[in-house]
């Protein structure tokens, strides 16, 4: 069972004493905060390249570096996986920049049929994607291509090999520095990874609010256009589509739910798979989520204020997605119950199939079945969350997402 103690993070002995040293250093004058021109330079020195595209990434780090220095509280190891992290994005910029300008045809690329699905959070859509990834006819962004989606050599067997040890490390990074979050949300590389991590290059997604204490940065982020950054993502999937075709696509990730009006305007013709749950359960588990992930960058977790901020964002996702739905044609939209996939998946894939106008054969049945049985619930440990560990209450949850609940006629779980 997982833990409940947020406010204390699981800490190897290791990186205990690196932390402890890293402090001294600080104190020592060395640099303990991330700067934009350094990360910049890194980018192009290990490249040798310049030109990372302009659709405002370079404020949006800008604004995204500022929050993390005056209010993430990283720890010494957060902070060099943030640093590896956000200059790891601006090389992908540079090598994308450059691939796409050798080969200029890679923009003329269909992407052919395209399903997205969204929901909030913990609501199955990771169990649906992956059941949907099992068929070899349906593309997705693999772990290995969401690190890397560019490898810095052409050659296609170094390429792969490269990728491979991104991924490795990255599952062993964090196995390693929280063993509980894979009971939360277990991370395999051979499977397919979240869209967020390709709109992570535009330093604009809700990937550093929910593994930091960005506050700042998550009310700017809410402010802006994002159309520009869907549009540099739908360019990354021609990329990965040039490097391995496909003629469908799966994509995935609760982000969408709040800019569904900008995913429908830059992927016109897509279906989109809305997934439902009781919200104090998907909700909290989130909440939980978030809090064993910040745990791995700083020693300061609050769960009280995670309950807040997450219950008054997951709240906007659900509206907004609401408003968007009302002004869209019925037709593009499969909505799925958290309840009927979990006790029949089969069924709601062959409805998603048909919606999308793919054949639901008897291999892509046998394979999905395949998944279901090799990946049973709670295989790596039973996830324990609870409404009030974050500040929150039935009455709450009930009142906030009371709109929600009727749309969709959500059951209380």
């Amino acid at each position: 069972m997982t833990s409940t103690d947020y406010e204390n993070p699981y800490r190897p002995i290791p990186t205990r004493a690196f932390n402890r040293l890293g402090r001294a250093s600080r104190r020592l004058g060395l640099p303990g905060r991330l700067d934009v021109d350094r990360l910049v330079k890194y980018a192009k020195r290990k490249t040798g390249l310049t030109d990372f595209g302009d659709d405002g990434h370079l404020e949006a780090l800008q604004v995204l570096v500022e929050s993390i220095n005056d209010e993430a509280q990283l720890t010494p190891t957060g902070l060099i996986i943030q640093k590896s992290r956000l200059a790891g994005a601006l090389v992908q910029r540079l090598r994308i920049q450059d691939l796409l300008k050798r080969h200029p045809e890679i923009d003329d690329i269909d992407l052919g049929t395209v399903i997205m699905i969204t929901g909030l959070q913990r609501t199955g859509t990771t169990l649906l994607h992956r059941l949907m990834y099992s068929n070899p006819e349906i593309r997705g962004i693999s772990g290995n291509e969401a690190l890397l989606p560019v490898p810095a050599s052409d050659g296609a067997q170094r390429a792969v090999r490269s990728r491979k040890r991104q991924a490795v490390l990255a599952e062993r990074t964090i196995s390693y520095l929280a063993p509980d979050f894979m009971a939360v949300h277990p991370i395999d590389r051979e499977q397919p990874e979240e869209d967020v991590l390709l709109l992570d290059l535009n330093f604009m997604s809700q990937s550093a609010e929910a593994i930091l204490h960005v506050p700042s940065y998550s009310r700017w982020l809410a402010e802006q256009d994002h159309t520009a950054t869907y549009e540099y993502f739908r360019r990354v999937l021609k990329v990965l589509t040039w490097q391995r075709p496909a003629s469908a696509w799966v994509l995935k990730t609760p982000h969408h739910l709040e800019y569904l009006d900008v995913f429908l305007k830059v992927f016109d013709g897509s279906t989109v798979v809305q997934t439902h749950r009781d919200p104090r359960v998907a909700v909290t588990s989130f909440c939980s989520m978030v809090a064993h992930g910040r745990g791995m960058f700083s020693d300061e977790v609050d769960p009280t204020e995670i309950g807040r901020h997450w219950c008054h964002k997951t709240h906007r996702m659900v509206e907004w997605a609401m408003k968007t739905r009302a002004e869209a044609p019925s037709e593009q939209f499969v909505d799925v119950s958290y309840y009927d996939l979990v006790r029949d998946p089969i069924a709601q894939l062959r409805r998603i199939y048909d919606q999308a106008g793919i054949d639901f054969n008897d291999k892509a049945t046998a394979l999905a079945e395949q998944y279901v049985a090799a990946n049973p619930q709670n295989r790596f440990g039973k996830h324990h969350y609870q409404l009030e560990h974050f500040g929150l209450s039935e009455k709450l949850m009930d009142e906030t997402f009371a709109a929600y609940r009727e749309a969709y006629a959500i059951p209380f779980e």
